[in-house]
């Protein structure tokens, strides 16, 4: 599971930017995870919510995840599109319909390929 160690990575970085920033205790964390990283997002953040016991400064932490809509490029026309993974009035009432969408917007390929994504960003720390 390296999403346990990616949390506790993120709980280091906090900690060296509190010290920093002479600060006692950490309040919000917003982290950009793209849609492609392979990361598992329950598991992140359930590694974040238990290791930021261990530490008094990151104890009352709230950690907000991102992740952006998906952008694929078509092989067969070259154009990017954002493809989100939500699609709105499944009948089926899934959230995540599909890692890989079926047609390209501009030419209706199948042939998309994902563009970049694999992301883990840490955008905004607050702290007192």
């Amino acid at each position: 599971m390296h999403e346990l160690s990616l949390a506790h990575s993120l709980i280091e970085q906090l900690l060296d930017l509190a010290k920093e920033h002479q600060a006692e205790r950490i309040t919000r964390v917003t982290v950009t995870l793209g849609p492609f990283s392979g990361i598992v997002r329950d598991s992140f953040e359930f590694g974040f919510d238990n290791l930021k016991q261990s530490q008094p400064a990151t104890r009352e932490a709230v950690l907000k995840l991102e992740t952006p809509d998906p952008v694929y490029i078509c092989l067969d026309c070259n154009k990017v599109s954002v493809i989100p993974f939500l699609v709105p009035n499944d009948p089926m009432d899934m959230k995540y319909h599909s890692l890989y969408p079926k047609k390209c917007p501009w030419c209706c390929s199948n042939r998309l390929s994902p563009k970049d994504g694999t992301e883990l960003i840490l955008n905004q720390v607050e702290m007192e």
